[in-house]
């Protein structure tokens, strides 16, 4: 009898292991012939399904925790990041391969507790994108570190902690120059909670280059634009096919959005290349000169406040309402090309750490609500980003476009920009006129990708400034 049972027991265990396979036989027929009747279809349907990937994709980068290699706040009660060369708040965050230079980095927690804050590098390419090689390849040292230095706000309204690191350190130096990704994080956790993003550059001076700004060529844009006439010399230094060799970028006042990338030698002559163009390709609108406020002080008013008062909130600064100027004649004014200062003239020891918090409210009167766009508040203390918050809401009761930007004591630059729907270059032209006369700052970075390497050296940067014909 138990043998008798433990014939069947085996018998079964056949037939199952026969129907499992046979039925697996018929499930891999069936996803074949699936696969036969997808690849027989038309290329529209593969077109449809890349469509759909691609919208998938645009939702992901909506959502906040989607990286970006650019500069980028990811959580809300990170505010007031400053990235500069050390010494000069107002310098960009560029320093030399092998110097002695440092990157000041800065930054307000307004949770007002005390958080465990971990940094990291990403070298890029050009373009800002993840360069082809391993992190022990540009780090020398750790690949991630502590950002150690930290502190408490003092006598302020809004509590915040307020965070310090200069680098490179003792612990992580890049070695290799080019574009970087300085990236901040919550103890170990580097995707889920990311702080904040910020653009940094290594540059060599493996070239050289000589140029001025000048009034652009074109006839119908000389009372406008502005061009950037320079040409790149290399003795000692070789670029064996210059025309897709190199990649040249060029930024106004910093900002990113409407840089000119990878433009290509007009001439080469012996060891020099020209850059010098005829029909626009390396012009910039003019522009206007930047508005600017001041609330180092939020017990004086000063000429563009028009009222400051204190509630269950904290302090409300009213600005004096702008005006639209693209009609309006050119006007001389100083100002610090879109940057901001943080600065508080209250301040007993530490303007870092007593700096108070402000709501300020922007006003500008318009006849209409424009439907194509949205306008934005835009320069450094909108990290040179559309941001959200930064958009104008209309009123009609007042015909008047409104925004309040939550900022830190300083001395502030703004303009206003349109950004049209659909579109990812802002035209700041639109509200604040543009003249070839204005004042701007330029930034021409020239990368090469060396033979034998898989990444791009910036080796050449060279500043210039507007000069007025």
């Amino acid at each position: 009898m138990k043998h008798y049972k433990k014939f069947i027991n085996i018998l079964f265990l056949v037939i199952g292991f026969f129907l499992l396979a046979f039925f697996s036989g018929c499930s891999h027929k069936i996803k074949t012939s699936a696969v036969r009747v997808i690849d027989s279809k038309d290329s529209t349907v593969r077109a449809k399904q890349n469509s759909k990937a691609e919208e998938l994709k645009e939702d992901e980068y909506y959502k906040k925790n989607f990286f970006r290699y650019e500069d980028y706040t990811y959580k809300n009660n990170i505010q007031t990041i400053l990235l500069y060369k050390e010494g000069f708040e107002l310098a960009p965050p560029l320093i030399e391969l092998g110097s002695f230079e440092k990157l000041k980095l800065s930054f307000d927690d307004l949770s007002a507790e005390y958080k465990t804050y971990k940094f990291t590098f990403i070298h890029c390419d050009a373009n800002w994108k993840p360069s082809e090689i391993m992190p022990s390849e540009y780090i020398d040292g750790f690949t991630d570190d502590y950002i150690n230095t930290y502190s408490s706000s003092f006598n302020t309204l809004q509590k915040f902690y307020h965070y310090e690191l200069t680098f490179p350190t003792e612990n992580m130096r890049p070695i290799k120059s080019g574009n970087y990704i300085l990236k901040v994080y919550e103890n170990d956790d580097t995707e889920e909670n990311l702080a904040f993003t910020r653009r940094f550059m290594i540059y060599e001076q493996n070239v050289e280059i000589t140029g001025e700004v000048n009034r652009a060529v074109p006839i119908e844009d000389q009372n406008y634009k502005q061009q950037l006439d320079f040409s790149i010399t290399y003795n000692n230094y070789k670029i064996p096919n210059p025309y897709s060799g190199l990649k040249v970028v060029i930024s106004q006042n910093d900002r990113w959005d409407n840089a000119l990338i990878n433009l290509k030698p007009k001439y080469v002559k012996n060891n020099e290349l020209d850059y010098h163009y005829t029909n626009g390709e390396n012009t910039f609108n003019g522009g206007n000169e930047f508005r600017h406020f001041d609330i180092k002080s939020v017990q004086f008013i000063s000429d563009r406040i028009k009222k400051i008062s204190m509630d269950t909130a904290g302090y409300q600064l009213i600005l004096m309402p702008d005006i639209r100027r693209s009609f309006t004649v050119y006007s001389s004014m100083h100002d610090i090309n879109g940057k901001k200062l943080i600065k508080t003239d209250e301040a007993i020891k530490n303007t870092d750490l007593e700096g108070e918090y402000v709501y300020v409210h922007f006003t500008l009167p318009y006849y209409e609500n424009v439907t194509d766009g949205n306008l934005y508040v835009f320069g450094a203390l909108t990290d040179w980003h559309y941001k959200k918050e930064a958009i104008m809401k209309y009123n009609s009761t007042l015909g008047a476009y409104e925004c309040t930007l939550f900022l830190k004591q300083g001395y502030y630059n703004y303009e206003y920009v349109l950004l049209k729907n659909d579109e990812t270059v802002g035209d700041e032209t639109f509200i604040e006129g543009n003249h070839y006369d204005t004042e701007n700052d330029y930034t021409i970075y020239v990368y090469n990708m060396e033979q034998g390497t898989f990444f791009d050296k910036l080796i050449c940067v060279k500043r210039l400034n507007s000069v007025r014909k």
